[in-house]
């Protein structure tokens, strides 16, 4: 009897793998720049770190309380309501503000979902990117998010590749909306 790990394996000569510590040294990955440029060009890439992080806190500085971060460093949006009526239209219109070069007509679609309802419906969800931002005309939410839940927005600019952005905890929905809460009233014996 031959069991497998007694066999000899040969792959075949031109598909042998070679893993990619032997093939790039750290050495060879520099090569081409001289080692002042190399130091240089490390400080150039946190330079525009900085200034990737400076634009968006300068964007926030000037829409101040209508802009929140989404998980993405490259995508902002306008703030939503805690909770809102369903079918309802928002007292803002919703905008995505792209903080890299994305180009006009670059087509974005908003979905929410949680754990209860995974795609909600939406209306007027899509919206092309004019001047790094996308605004959504009368966005809806037609779904409901449960009671006591939110829905967390996902963002998908269509780039190539495509771009996702998700905002927690975004906005609850429910039938009747925001509402006074319901007051007790003393019992009386008759």
């Amino acid at each position: 009897m031959v069991f497998l790990w007694d066999a000899k394996y040969e792959p075949a000569p031109g598909r042998r793998f070679t893993p990619p510590s032997t093939t790039l040294s750290s050495g060879k990955m520099n090569e081409g720049l001289p080692l002042g440029a190399q130091e240089s060009s490390g400080a150039a890439l946190m330079g525009k770190l900085r200034m990737a992080d400076r634009s968006m806190v300068e964007v926030l500085s000037d829409h101040p309380g209508e802009l929140v971060r989404t998980d993405s460093p490259n995508f902002l949006c306008s703030v939503l309501p805690t909770h809102w009526r369903c079918n309802k239209t928002l007292p803002i219109a919703f905008k995505v503000v792209a903080l890299g070069d994305i180009p006009d007509g670059t087509l974005v679609t908003v979905m929410a979902g949680n754990d209860e309802n995974y795609s909600a419906e939406l209306r007027n969800a899509t919206a092309a990117i004019k001047s790094q931002v996308a605004r959504f005309n009368d966005l809806r939410f037609v779904g409901r998010s449960g009671r006591g839940k939110s829905f967390t927005l996902t963002i998908t600019v269509f780039t190539n590749p495509p771009q996702v952005a998700t905002y927690q905890r975004a906005i609850k929905i429910t039938v009747d909306g925001p509402r006074e809460p319901r007051r007790e009233l003393p019992h009386t014996q008759i």
